[in-house]
Protein backbone atom coordinates (compact mmCIF):
# COMPACT_ATOMS: atom_id res chain seq x y z
CA UNK A 1 0.00 0.00 0.00
CA UNK A 2 1.19 3.54 -0.60
CA UNK A 3 0.15 7.17 -0.47
CA UNK A 4 1.50 10.68 -0.87
CA UNK A 5 1.59 13.79 1.26
CA UNK A 6 4.03 16.12 2.94
CA UNK A 7 6.53 16.44 5.77
CA UNK A 8 6.36 19.65 7.80
CA UNK A 9 9.08 20.83 10.16
CA UNK A 10 7.72 21.74 13.60
CA UNK A 11 10.97 22.02 15.59
CA UNK A 12 14.42 23.38 14.72
CA UNK A 13 17.20 20.77 14.53
CA UNK A 14 19.63 22.76 12.36
CA UNK A 15 22.20 22.56 15.17
CA UNK A 16 22.39 18.86 14.31
CA UNK A 17 21.67 18.71 10.57
CA UNK A 18 22.21 20.98 7.56
CA UNK A 19 19.87 19.08 5.22
CA UNK A 20 17.45 21.53 3.62
CA UNK A 21 14.50 19.27 4.43
CA UNK A 22 14.93 20.53 8.04
CA UNK A 23 15.83 24.11 7.02
CA UNK A 24 13.23 26.04 9.01
CA UNK A 25 10.06 25.57 11.02
CA UNK A 26 7.01 25.40 8.78
CA UNK A 27 8.88 24.08 5.74
CA UNK A 28 6.98 21.41 3.80
CA UNK A 29 8.53 18.70 1.63
CA UNK A 30 6.55 16.33 -0.64
CA UNK A 31 6.71 12.69 0.47
CA UNK A 32 5.69 9.22 -0.68
CA UNK A 33 5.28 6.36 1.79
CA UNK A 34 4.91 2.67 1.00
CA UNK A 35 3.75 0.08 3.53
CA UNK A 36 4.23 -3.64 3.07
CA UNK A 37 4.79 -6.98 4.73
CA UNK A 38 8.31 -8.44 4.62
CA UNK A 39 7.84 -12.11 3.72
CA UNK A 40 4.49 -11.93 1.94
CA UNK A 41 4.09 -11.98 -1.82
CA UNK A 42 1.96 -9.50 -3.75
CA UNK A 43 -1.67 -10.19 -2.92
CA UNK A 44 -0.96 -11.96 0.37
CA UNK A 45 -3.10 -11.06 3.37
CA UNK A 46 -2.41 -7.76 5.11
CA UNK A 47 -3.13 -9.24 8.55
CA UNK A 48 -0.41 -11.89 8.82
CA UNK A 49 2.15 -11.85 11.63
CA UNK A 50 5.09 -10.25 9.89
CA UNK A 51 7.15 -7.05 10.22
CA UNK A 52 5.71 -4.17 8.23
CA UNK A 53 7.81 -2.12 5.87
CA UNK A 54 7.51 1.63 6.48
CA UNK A 55 9.47 3.26 3.65
CA UNK A 56 9.53 7.05 3.34
CA UNK A 57 10.67 9.06 0.31
CA UNK A 58 11.28 12.79 0.79
CA UNK A 59 11.42 14.75 -2.48
CA UNK A 60 13.88 17.45 -1.33
CA UNK A 61 15.45 20.18 -3.45
CA UNK A 62 18.82 18.48 -2.85
CA UNK A 63 17.63 15.17 -4.25
CA UNK A 64 15.53 12.35 -2.83
CA UNK A 65 16.03 11.14 0.72
CA UNK A 66 14.84 7.57 1.25
CA UNK A 67 14.34 6.49 4.85
CA UNK A 68 13.66 2.79 4.41
CA UNK A 69 12.22 1.70 7.75
CA UNK A 70 10.04 -0.89 9.44
CA UNK A 71 7.41 -0.82 12.16
CA UNK A 72 9.97 -2.20 14.62
CA UNK A 73 13.02 -0.39 16.05
CA UNK A 74 15.18 -3.54 15.80
CA UNK A 75 15.81 -6.34 13.31
CA UNK A 76 16.54 -10.08 13.28
CA UNK A 77 20.26 -9.86 12.46
CA UNK A 78 23.19 -7.49 12.81
CA UNK A 79 25.46 -9.03 10.16
CA UNK A 80 24.67 -7.94 6.61
CA UNK A 81 26.30 -11.07 5.19
CA UNK A 82 23.38 -13.05 6.66
CA UNK A 83 20.72 -10.88 5.01
CA UNK A 84 20.12 -13.10 1.93
CA UNK A 85 19.99 -16.23 4.11
CA UNK A 86 17.56 -14.59 6.50
CA UNK A 87 15.22 -13.69 3.63
CA UNK A 88 15.48 -17.22 2.21
CA UNK A 89 14.52 -18.69 5.60
CA UNK A 90 11.31 -16.64 5.62
CA UNK A 91 10.25 -17.54 2.09
CA UNK A 92 8.78 -20.76 0.72
CA UNK A 93 10.43 -24.16 0.90
CA UNK A 94 12.10 -24.68 -2.51
CA UNK A 95 10.76 -28.25 -2.78
CA UNK A 96 7.22 -28.05 -1.37
CA UNK A 97 6.63 -24.35 -2.14
CA UNK A 98 5.06 -24.10 1.34
CA UNK A 99 5.92 -21.78 4.20
CA UNK A 100 8.20 -23.91 6.38
CA UNK A 101 8.43 -23.47 10.19
CA UNK A 102 11.54 -25.66 10.14
CA UNK A 103 13.34 -23.11 7.98
CA UNK A 104 12.20 -20.09 9.98
CA UNK A 105 12.90 -21.47 13.44
CA UNK A 106 16.10 -23.22 12.40
CA UNK A 107 17.57 -19.89 11.31
CA UNK A 108 16.18 -17.92 14.27
CA UNK A 109 17.36 -20.47 16.82
CA UNK A 110 20.83 -20.67 15.27
CA UNK A 111 21.13 -16.87 15.41
CA UNK A 112 20.14 -15.86 18.96
CA UNK A 113 20.56 -12.17 18.11
CA UNK A 114 17.10 -12.56 16.54
CA UNK A 115 15.50 -12.97 20.00
CA UNK A 116 14.64 -9.28 20.37
CA UNK A 117 12.87 -9.00 17.03
CA UNK A 118 11.21 -12.42 17.37
CA UNK A 119 9.83 -11.40 20.77
CA UNK A 120 8.50 -8.14 19.33
CA UNK A 121 7.05 -9.96 16.31
CA UNK A 122 5.11 -12.51 18.38
CA UNK A 123 3.85 -9.89 20.82
CA UNK A 124 0.59 -8.01 20.27
CA UNK A 125 2.40 -5.52 18.01
CA UNK A 126 3.21 -8.31 15.57
CA UNK A 127 -0.17 -7.78 13.87
CA UNK A 128 -0.92 -4.05 13.64
CA UNK A 129 -4.47 -2.92 12.89
CA UNK A 130 -3.79 -1.67 9.39
CA UNK A 131 -1.01 0.77 8.57
CA UNK A 132 -2.41 3.92 10.16
CA UNK A 133 -2.10 2.60 13.72
CA UNK A 134 1.56 1.59 13.81
CA UNK A 135 4.84 3.41 14.36
CA UNK A 136 7.74 3.55 11.95
CA UNK A 137 11.46 3.46 12.65
CA UNK A 138 14.59 4.11 10.62
CA UNK A 139 15.99 1.39 12.91
CA UNK A 140 19.59 1.90 11.80
CA UNK A 141 22.06 4.37 13.24
CA UNK A 142 22.76 7.28 10.89
CA UNK A 143 24.95 10.37 11.01
CA UNK A 144 23.67 13.94 11.00
CA UNK A 145 26.07 16.73 9.97
CA UNK A 146 25.45 20.43 10.63
CA UNK A 147 26.58 23.46 8.62
CA UNK A 148 29.81 23.68 10.64
CA UNK A 149 30.73 20.11 9.76
CA UNK A 150 30.05 18.72 13.25
CA UNK A 151 28.55 15.23 13.10
CA UNK A 152 26.49 13.21 15.57
CA UNK A 153 24.92 9.78 15.40
CA UNK A 154 21.14 9.55 15.27
CA UNK A 155 18.13 7.28 15.03
CA UNK A 156 14.82 8.21 13.39
CA UNK A 157 11.42 7.50 14.96
CA UNK A 158 7.95 8.03 13.45
CA UNK A 159 5.09 7.72 15.95
CA UNK A 160 1.48 7.37 14.82
CA UNK A 161 -0.89 10.19 15.78
CA UNK A 162 -3.84 7.80 15.42
CA UNK A 163 -2.69 5.73 18.41
CA UNK A 164 -1.33 2.18 18.47
CA UNK A 165 -3.92 -0.48 17.65
CA UNK A 166 -3.31 -4.17 17.09
CA UNK A 167 -5.39 -7.11 15.92
CA UNK A 168 -6.00 -10.23 17.95
CA UNK A 169 -4.96 -13.53 16.41
CA UNK A 170 -8.62 -14.45 15.94
CA UNK A 171 -9.58 -11.16 14.27
CA UNK A 172 -6.49 -11.23 12.04
CA UNK A 173 -7.39 -14.75 10.92
CA UNK A 174 -10.97 -13.75 10.19
CA UNK A 175 -9.86 -10.75 8.13
CA UNK A 176 -7.30 -12.83 6.23
CA UNK A 177 -10.17 -14.90 4.85
CA UNK A 178 -12.88 -12.24 4.51
CA UNK A 179 -10.86 -9.11 3.61
CA UNK A 180 -7.20 -9.97 2.88
CA UNK A 181 -6.61 -6.42 1.57
CA UNK A 182 -7.76 -4.91 4.87
CA UNK A 183 -4.68 -2.71 5.33
CA UNK A 184 -4.79 -1.28 1.81
CA UNK A 185 -8.54 -0.66 2.06
CA UNK A 186 -8.29 1.03 5.46
CA UNK A 187 -5.57 3.47 4.34
CA UNK A 188 -7.16 4.26 0.98
CA UNK A 189 -10.63 4.87 2.42
CA UNK A 190 -9.34 7.07 5.23
CA UNK A 191 -7.52 9.35 2.79
CA UNK A 192 -10.44 9.35 0.33
CA UNK A 193 -12.75 10.54 3.14
CA UNK A 194 -10.37 13.32 4.19
CA UNK A 195 -9.32 11.56 7.40
CA UNK A 196 -5.66 12.11 6.66
CA UNK A 197 -3.33 9.92 8.76
CA UNK A 198 -0.28 11.56 10.31
CA UNK A 199 2.83 10.60 12.23
CA UNK A 200 5.11 12.68 14.46
CA UNK A 201 8.78 12.58 13.49
CA UNK A 202 11.54 12.37 16.12
CA UNK A 203 15.27 11.78 16.36
CA UNK A 204 17.58 10.39 19.02
CA UNK A 205 21.06 11.90 19.11
CA UNK A 206 24.35 10.45 20.38
CA UNK A 207 27.71 12.22 20.18
CA UNK A 208 30.82 10.45 18.95
CA UNK A 209 32.25 10.74 22.47
CA UNK A 210 29.18 9.08 23.97
CA UNK A 211 29.39 6.31 21.37
CA UNK A 212 32.96 5.52 22.46
CA UNK A 213 31.76 4.94 26.04
CA UNK A 214 28.46 3.26 25.20
CA UNK A 215 27.96 -0.07 27.06
CA UNK A 216 27.28 -1.94 23.80
CA UNK A 217 27.82 -1.44 20.10
CA UNK A 218 25.64 1.61 19.24
CA UNK A 219 25.44 0.39 15.63
CA UNK A 220 23.87 -2.96 16.59
CA UNK A 221 20.54 -3.23 14.76
CA UNK A 222 19.25 -5.84 17.21
CA UNK A 223 19.26 -3.33 20.09
CA UNK A 224 17.65 0.01 20.90
CA UNK A 225 19.11 3.15 22.45
CA UNK A 226 17.43 3.57 25.86
CA UNK A 227 15.05 6.52 25.71
CA UNK A 228 15.91 7.49 29.28
CA UNK A 229 19.50 8.17 28.20
CA UNK A 230 18.77 9.38 24.67
CA UNK A 231 15.31 10.98 24.69
CA UNK A 232 13.21 11.55 21.60
CA UNK A 233 13.70 15.02 20.09
CA UNK A 234 10.66 16.29 18.13
CA UNK A 235 11.31 17.33 14.53
CA UNK A 236 8.15 17.42 12.44
CA UNK A 237 5.03 15.73 11.14
CA UNK A 238 4.26 13.40 8.23
CA UNK A 239 0.80 13.71 6.66
CA UNK A 240 -0.66 11.50 3.90
CA UNK A 241 -3.36 13.32 1.93
CA UNK A 242 -3.33 11.80 -1.59
CA UNK A 243 -4.03 8.30 -2.82
CA UNK A 244 -2.26 6.94 -5.89
CA UNK A 245 -3.93 7.65 -9.23
CA UNK A 246 -2.48 4.47 -10.73
CA UNK A 247 -1.28 1.78 -8.32
CA UNK A 248 1.26 0.15 -10.62
CA UNK A 249 2.86 3.39 -11.75
CA UNK A 250 2.99 5.07 -8.36
CA UNK A 251 3.25 2.26 -5.79
CA UNK A 252 4.37 -0.98 -7.43
CA UNK A 253 7.19 0.81 -9.28
CA UNK A 254 8.32 2.79 -6.25
CA UNK A 255 11.94 2.05 -5.34
CA UNK A 256 13.52 3.02 -2.04
CA UNK A 257 17.31 3.17 -1.68
CA UNK A 258 18.87 3.67 1.77
CA UNK A 259 21.82 5.12 -0.17
CA UNK A 260 19.70 8.10 -1.26
CA UNK A 261 20.75 10.72 1.31
CA UNK A 262 20.96 14.51 0.90
CA UNK A 263 23.92 16.48 2.29
CA UNK A 264 23.69 16.47 6.08
CA UNK A 265 22.53 12.85 6.40
CA UNK A 266 25.11 10.07 6.11
CA UNK A 267 25.53 6.36 6.86
CA UNK A 268 27.19 5.26 10.09
CA UNK A 269 29.42 2.21 10.74
CA UNK A 270 26.19 0.17 11.11
CA UNK A 271 27.10 -2.95 9.11
CA UNK A 272 23.51 -3.85 8.30
CA UNK A 273 22.93 -0.35 6.92
CA UNK A 274 26.09 -0.59 4.84
CA UNK A 275 24.88 -3.87 3.39
CA UNK A 276 21.51 -2.36 2.50
CA UNK A 277 23.23 0.56 0.74
CA UNK A 278 24.27 -2.02 -1.85
CA UNK A 279 21.50 -4.61 -1.78
CA UNK A 280 18.52 -2.31 -2.32
CA UNK A 281 19.62 -0.49 -5.50
CA UNK A 282 21.01 -3.79 -6.80
CA UNK A 283 17.56 -5.35 -6.36
CA UNK A 284 15.85 -2.38 -8.03
CA UNK A 285 18.06 -2.69 -11.10
CA UNK A 286 16.93 -6.31 -11.36
CA UNK A 287 13.25 -5.60 -10.64
CA UNK A 288 12.73 -2.34 -12.55
CA UNK A 289 15.75 -1.99 -14.84
CA UNK A 290 18.98 0.02 -14.75
CA UNK A 291 17.17 3.32 -15.28
CA UNK A 292 14.57 2.85 -12.53
CA UNK A 293 15.43 6.29 -11.15
CA UNK A 294 13.88 7.82 -14.29
CA UNK A 295 10.47 6.38 -13.41
CA UNK A 296 8.50 9.49 -12.36
CA UNK A 297 7.69 8.29 -8.83
CA UNK A 298 11.41 7.63 -8.21
CA UNK A 299 12.74 10.71 -9.98
CA UNK A 300 14.13 13.57 -7.84
CA UNK A 301 11.85 16.03 -9.60
CA UNK A 302 12.81 19.04 -7.46
CA UNK A 303 16.40 19.14 -8.71
CA UNK A 304 18.32 18.37 -11.89
CA UNK A 305 20.29 15.13 -11.92
CA UNK A 306 23.83 15.55 -13.27
CA UNK A 307 25.73 12.44 -12.22
CA UNK A 308 26.88 11.47 -15.74
CA UNK A 309 25.52 7.95 -15.34
CA UNK A 310 24.11 7.48 -18.84
CA UNK A 311 22.63 5.01 -21.29
CA UNK A 312 21.24 1.56 -20.55
CA UNK A 313 17.87 -0.02 -21.41
CA UNK A 314 14.73 2.06 -20.86
CA UNK A 315 16.50 5.40 -20.76
CA UNK A 316 13.61 7.82 -21.32
CA UNK A 317 15.17 11.13 -20.28
CA UNK A 318 17.47 13.40 -22.31
CA UNK A 319 20.29 11.13 -21.10
CA UNK A 320 21.97 14.13 -19.45
CA UNK A 321 22.86 15.12 -22.99
CA UNK A 322 25.00 18.20 -22.40
CA UNK A 323 27.61 16.96 -24.85
CA UNK A 324 30.23 16.54 -22.16
CA UNK A 325 31.90 13.13 -21.88
CA UNK A 326 30.86 11.03 -18.91
CA UNK A 327 34.16 10.44 -17.15
CA UNK A 328 35.83 12.23 -14.26
CA UNK A 329 37.92 14.29 -14.34
CA UNK A 330 37.62 15.74 -17.84
CA UNK A 331 38.39 19.05 -19.53
CA UNK A 332 35.08 19.51 -21.36
CA UNK A 333 32.57 20.98 -18.89
CA UNK A 334 32.30 17.60 -17.23
CA UNK A 335 31.70 16.63 -13.59
CA UNK A 336 32.87 19.12 -10.99
CA UNK A 337 33.66 18.64 -7.33
CA UNK A 338 30.83 19.57 -4.96
CA UNK A 339 32.37 20.34 -1.55
CA UNK A 340 28.94 20.55 0.06
CA UNK A 341 28.38 16.82 -0.42
CA UNK A 342 31.77 15.74 0.88
CA UNK A 343 31.32 13.13 3.61
CA UNK A 344 32.10 14.24 7.15
CA UNK A 345 35.36 13.36 8.83
CA UNK A 346 35.56 10.35 11.13
CA UNK A 347 38.36 8.73 13.10
CA UNK A 348 39.15 5.04 12.70
CA UNK A 349 41.63 2.92 14.64
CA UNK A 350 42.26 -0.72 15.44
CA UNK A 351 42.25 -3.86 13.35
CA UNK A 352 39.67 -4.93 10.79
CA UNK A 353 38.66 -8.58 10.53
CA UNK A 354 35.62 -10.74 9.94
CA UNK A 355 34.20 -12.38 13.06
CA UNK A 356 31.02 -14.05 14.26
CA UNK A 357 28.91 -11.57 16.23
CA UNK A 358 26.25 -14.09 17.30
CA UNK A 359 27.08 -13.92 21.01
CA UNK A 360 27.15 -10.16 21.71
CA UNK A 361 24.68 -10.01 24.64
CA UNK A 362 21.49 -11.08 22.91
CA UNK A 363 19.35 -11.28 26.04
CA UNK A 364 19.59 -8.17 28.28
CA UNK A 365 17.24 -5.94 26.30
CA UNK A 366 14.92 -8.85 25.51
CA UNK A 367 14.70 -9.58 29.25
CA UNK A 368 13.76 -5.92 29.85
CA UNK A 369 11.08 -6.21 27.17
CA UNK A 370 9.68 -9.42 28.65
CA UNK A 371 9.73 -8.47 32.33
CA UNK A 372 9.20 -4.68 32.32
CA UNK A 373 7.56 -3.61 29.06
CA UNK A 374 4.98 -6.38 28.73
CA UNK A 375 2.15 -6.87 31.20
CA UNK A 376 1.19 -10.33 32.46
CA UNK A 377 -1.61 -10.85 29.94
CA UNK A 378 0.73 -9.71 27.15
CA UNK A 379 3.38 -12.21 28.28
CA UNK A 380 0.79 -14.98 28.17
CA UNK A 381 -0.21 -14.10 24.62
CA UNK A 382 3.44 -13.78 23.56
CA UNK A 383 4.31 -17.28 24.78
CA UNK A 384 1.17 -18.78 23.24
CA UNK A 385 1.82 -17.10 19.90
CA UNK A 386 5.38 -18.45 19.84
CA UNK A 387 4.36 -21.97 20.83
CA UNK A 388 1.53 -22.02 18.28
CA UNK A 389 4.09 -21.37 15.55
CA UNK A 390 7.10 -23.24 16.93
CA UNK A 391 5.09 -26.45 17.48
CA UNK A 392 5.24 -27.23 13.76
CA UNK A 393 9.06 -27.24 13.74
CA UNK A 394 11.03 -30.40 14.43
CA UNK A 395 11.75 -31.32 18.06
CA UNK A 396 15.47 -30.59 17.95
CA UNK A 397 14.73 -27.10 16.61
CA UNK A 398 12.08 -26.59 19.30
CA UNK A 399 14.60 -27.56 21.96
CA UNK A 400 17.22 -25.13 20.68
CA UNK A 401 14.69 -22.29 20.46
CA UNK A 402 13.38 -22.91 23.99
CA UNK A 403 16.98 -22.86 25.25
CA UNK A 404 17.37 -19.38 23.77
CA UNK A 405 14.14 -18.14 25.37
CA UNK A 406 15.23 -19.64 28.70
CA UNK A 407 18.50 -17.71 28.43
CA UNK A 408 16.40 -14.55 28.29
CA UNK A 409 14.40 -15.51 31.40
CA UNK A 410 13.61 -18.93 32.90
CA UNK A 411 9.91 -18.07 32.99
CA UNK A 412 9.93 -17.22 29.28
CA UNK A 413 11.33 -20.60 28.25
CA UNK A 414 9.28 -22.57 30.78
CA UNK A 415 5.94 -21.17 29.61
CA UNK A 416 6.74 -21.96 25.99
CA UNK A 417 7.92 -25.47 26.87
CA UNK A 418 4.70 -26.26 28.78
CA UNK A 419 2.64 -25.28 25.75
CA UNK A 420 4.88 -27.23 23.38
CA UNK A 421 4.61 -30.35 25.56
CA UNK A 422 0.84 -30.12 25.26
CA UNK A 423 0.92 -29.59 21.50
CA UNK A 424 3.51 -32.33 20.93
CA UNK A 425 1.37 -34.84 22.83
CA UNK A 426 -1.34 -34.18 20.25
CA UNK A 427 1.00 -34.05 17.24
CA UNK A 428 -0.24 -37.36 15.83
CA UNK A 429 -3.37 -35.55 14.70
CA UNK A 430 -1.49 -33.46 12.15
CA UNK A 431 0.14 -34.59 8.92
CA UNK A 432 3.37 -32.60 8.55
CA UNK A 433 5.55 -32.90 5.45
CA UNK A 434 9.29 -32.91 6.25
CA UNK A 435 11.72 -32.24 3.42
CA UNK A 436 14.63 -31.64 5.79
CA UNK A 437 15.46 -34.22 8.47
CA UNK A 438 18.31 -34.73 10.89
CA UNK A 439 19.51 -37.77 8.97
CA UNK A 440 19.98 -35.67 5.85
CA UNK A 441 21.08 -32.45 7.48
CA UNK A 442 24.54 -31.56 8.69
CA UNK A 443 23.80 -31.53 12.40
CA UNK A 444 26.95 -31.62 14.50
CA UNK A 445 27.77 -34.76 16.48
CA UNK A 446 27.66 -32.77 19.71
CA UNK A 447 24.18 -31.49 18.90
CA UNK A 448 22.99 -34.99 17.98
CA UNK A 449 24.12 -36.28 21.37
CA UNK A 450 22.06 -33.62 23.12
CA UNK A 451 18.81 -34.42 21.32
Amino acid sequence: SGAFGYFEVTHDITKYCKAKVFEHIGKRTPIAIRFSTVAGESGSADTVRDPRGFAMKFYTEEGNWDLVGNNTPIFFIRDAMLFPSFIHSQKRNPQTHLKDPDMMWDFWSLRPESLHQVSFLFSDRGIPDGYRHMNGYGSHTFKLVNASGRAVYCKFHVKTDQGIKNLSVEEAGRLASTDPDYGIRDLYNAIAKGDYPSWSFYIQVMTFEEAEKFPFNPFDLTKIWPHGDYPLIPVGKLVLNRNPVNYFAEVEQMAYDPSNMPPGIEPSPDKMLQGRLFSYPDTHRHRLGPNYLQIPVNCPFRTRVANYQRDGPMCVSDNQGSGAPNYYPNSFTGPEDQPMVKESRMSVSGDVQRFNSANEDNVTQVREFYTKVLKEDERQRLCKNIADHLKDAQLFIQKRAVKNFTDVHPDYGARIQVLLDKYNAESGKKDVIRTYTQSTSRVSAKERSNL
